[in-house]
């Protein structure tokens, strides 16, 4: 990857820290946001309701997903319609199970067929893929999110998957494939060699996106500077014994 001009996938900051967000939604290379509860907690917010809306207060032509919480499938469907009223640009994060195992896709396909958008989330199988394309082949826009990120902490290389997962999806162009959970911003070049249609990627990896395409040779001098630095500032000293020049 030269340049990030040439990128065809989309970028989606993964975040709930509203300074953030609205600092990302200053980027053009910003496409849409994506949270989870897990985020949201972590940002210390109290009242989920409230953060989402005065988020949608400010982020008003973008995509953003936001996460239902219930365990209950019923409970699900309500809280799905309820989040998705915030906003036409609001995408509601379901997850393919609840933590019995039970599948989501009954209830995936009934709010497909109430015209809400969804964000199909925490995804591993092709199979998985292969059931919430069904689910969602009749509704409106909507996302699948492969959390790429967790295959390859098994081991396995997700970009097979990815790749047959894009294929699947082909005849559905309402349809994207997300590349979820992204661990450093090579995944950002693999999900882009995969076709996905998205990626979401935390603040902190989004600071680095400078780094695609640079010199090696400079981001070895850039490396060994922050290590001198880092000594210097710190104070470090050493006494050493005293020989002859090296040459």
């Amino acid at each position: 990857m030269k340049n990030l001009d040439i990128l065809k996938v989309k970028i989606f900051a993964d975040g709930a820290d509203k300074a953030g967000m609205l600092e990302m939604y200053k980027n053009p290379l910003i496409k849409g946001f994506t949270t989870n509860p897990t985020l949201i907690r972590k940002a210390g917010i109290t009242d989920y309701a409230v953060f989402a809306k005065d988020i949608l207060s400010c982020i008003k032509d973008l995509p953003i997903s936001f996460e239902i919480f219930s365990d209950d499938l019923n409970e699900m469907y309500l809280q799905a319609l309820e989040i998705s009223s915030w906003g036409s640009n609001v995408y509601v994060k379901i997850p393919v199970m609840n933590t019995k195992g039970n599948s989501s896709v009954d209830l995936i396909h009934q709010l497909a067929s109430a015209g809400i958008k969804q964000n199909v989330t925490a995804l591993m199988t092709l199979e998985q893929v292969k059931e919430v394309i069904s689910a969602l082949s009749h509704g409106p826009s909507s996302y699948i999110s492969i959390f790429a990120g967790r295959i390859a902490d098994t081991g396995r290389d997700p970009l097979a998957i990815m790749e047959a997962a894009v294929k699947l999806m082909e005849p559905y162009p309402q349809l994207e494939l997300i590349w979820a959970s992204t661990r450093e911003v090579f995944n950002i070049c693999q999900a882009d060699k995969a076709a996905a249609h998205i990626i979401t990627v935390p603040n902190d990896l989004l600071k680095k996106l400078s780094n695609i395409g640079k010199d090696l040779h400079e981001l070895s001098l850039d490396t060994v500077k922050q290590f001198y630095s880092d000594a210097f500032d710190a104070g470090y000293t050493l006494e050493v014994n005293p020989i002859a020049d090296v040459v």
